[in-house]
């Protein structure tokens, strides 16, 4: 099989011929700047180029040699953006270690260290201390209320740093001429490459109300205050769907997978009850699901981080046919059980490894025998894409990684 045929049939829930992987082929399946960089140095590689796609969460666009070395699967169409060297400004991470910044994002350095991220207007929008590894969200535009109407919703989410720190290809979503450069990118990358392609879109629902609301006061809302939480999800869909419509146009008969964003779960169940989740976001994921599915041939990914056990049924019967990231260690999240109860109706896209505790703290031994039993209950029958559980983080050891790509092929020799 080629990579594409091979993460389709896993999504399709036909067996195929070898484990699909990923790594970094979207901002919830990739690794750190600083992690990427030890990996590079320990392969051989040098400092490399690394390229820090995402300034959010300070990751790594991962090279082709990467990417050919560990036999990656997908790639995320936003790689085909910012490909010129003077797209970038040479950093110096918080370890020491050189990397590189779209030249658009220039923080403002903070007296006791870390820097702070700012609006064309010199309004603080996330601040990132220092030795922390990512920007922490400082704006909420609605803090205090909502407004008496949502016609100011699009400047209220630029102000956002998601939105206002945007990664490949949304850092460019503004000039013109950008949906007919993204068909062509899509188009070149598919001539060149075998690898399934991923088009990252987040339309997130209850995220969103939390950036513009903060997570206390969003959370309060679902329940005091509905009606306003109403309009809010309706005046997102059709921002949405008018960015759907363009996707679909632009590359729906190009891309393989469209991948939504909402983080409905915490450690130990969802944000919110079954009940509340079918009142306000059930038909509104469904709908989003449906545009996709009508008007292209790319499969529908949602990235949920948490225990979304009891929400599984539900995103399932709106439409999801893959989800991310498979958080394991959560209550309710057992391999096994995810697999037995779910594993005919819905792809897994991640939890192959445990990056909480083994891979970061345990020993090679360790991570390979976490990842060959991961490997065992998930990868039967197909309706799996190996990724670790979220991105590889700044503490996880180069030789760890090696040791989690080495268990891999060590399971799909032993298939062969």
């Amino acid at each position: 099989m080629t990579s594409r045929e091979r993460i389709l049939a896993a999504i399709e829930h036909r067996e195929p011929d070898r484990v699909p992987i990923d790594l970094g082929a979207t901002p919830s399946s990739g690794i750190s700047a600083i992690a990427y960089g030890r990996l590079n140095r320990h392969l051989g590689y040098g400092q490399s180029q690394t390229q820090v796609y995402d300034v959010v969460q300070q990751l790594a666009q991962p090279e082709d040699a990467i990417l050919e070395r560990f036999h990656i699967d997908a790639v995320d169409l936003g790689r085909t953006f910012n490909r010129r060297p003077e797209d970038w400004q040479t950093v110096t991470l918080f370890d020491g270690s050189t990397a590189h910044y779209p030249q658009w994002f220039r923080p403002e350095p903070l007296a006791g260290g870390g820097y702070r991220a700012l609006a064309a207007d010199g309004s603080e929008l996330a601040v990132q201390l220092k030795d922390m590894n990512f920007f922490d969200q400082t704006c909420f535009p609605w803090l205090d209320e909502y407004p008496a109407d949502f016609s100011g919703l699009t400047a209220a989410m630029g102000k956002v740093h998601w939105a206002a720190l945007a990664h490949s290809p949304w850092d460019h979503a503004s000039e013109a001429g950008f949906w007919q450069q993204l068909r062509a990118n899509a188009l070149a990358l598919r001539d060149q490459s075998n690898r399934a392609i991923m088009v990252v879109v987040g339309c997130n629902l209850f995220e969103w109300g939390t950036f513009l609301r903060r997570m206390d006061n969003f959370l309060m809302d679902l329940i005091a205050e509905p009606e306003s939480v109403e309009r809010l999800l309706e005046a997102l869909m059709d921002i949405h769907l008018a960015t759907l419509e363009k996707v679909c146009t632009a590359v729906g008969d190009v891309a393989d997978i469209c991948r939504f964003g909402d983080d409905l779960g915490t450690d130990t169940g969802p944000f919110m009850a079954p009940a509340t989740y079918r009142r306000f976001f059930k038909a509104q994921h469904t709908r989003l699901c449906d545009f996709v599915h009508r008007h292209s041939k790319m499969k529908t990914f949602l990235h949920s981080c948490g225990s979304i056990h009891a929400l599984l049924p539900d995103l399932i019967e709106a439409g999801f046919e893959v989800v991310n990231p498979v958080q394991t260690a959560c209550r309710d999240m057992d391999p096994a059980r995810l697999k037995n109860e779910f594993g005919r109706d819905i792809a897994f896209w991640g939890g192959g490894a445990d990056t909480r505790a083994t891979l970061n703290h345990g020993s090679v031994v360790e991570v390979r025998r976490d990842v060959l039993e991961r490997l065992k209950v998930f990868s039967p029958g197909g309706g799996f894409i190996f990724n670790t559980i979220h991105n590889i983080l700044p503490d996880v050891p180069p030789e760890n990684i090696v040791a989690m790509f080495d268990a891999i092929e060590e399971y799909n020799s032993a298939g062969a």
